[in-house]
């Protein structure tokens, strides 16, 4: 029983941990990618402002909180997952 539940414990952990990497990619490539590639982006025109700029104002903030909720979702359905599965309340680290 201790080895099932430690198991889980690791395989939530793996999991979360890329869930993590991942989401510190989609963040680093609209904080540093947007902003460095601005120049070129703005030869591309959207809704009437340049693509660099639209990205660096609203682009940016509206991923960065489309984010947030999408990781939210997924992080909430590993550990309802892992929670079922370990029949823990909770599991910590």
């Amino acid at each position: 029983m201790a080895h099932d539940i430690a198991a889980a414990r690791r395989s939530h952990w793996r999991k979360t941990f890329w869930l993590t990497i991942v989401v510190l990619c989609i963040w680093f490539v609209f904080s540093f990618g947007v902003h460095f590639y601005g120049t070129e982006l703005n030869s591309i025109r959207f809704l009437g402002f340049p693509l660099g700029f639209y990205l660096a104002a609203q682009g940016s903030l509206i991923v960065f909180v489309v984010t947030i909720f999408v990781q939210n979702w997924i992080q909430d359905g590993i550990d309802n997952s892992y929670e079922r599965a370990s029949g823990e309340r909770e599991i910590v680290g």
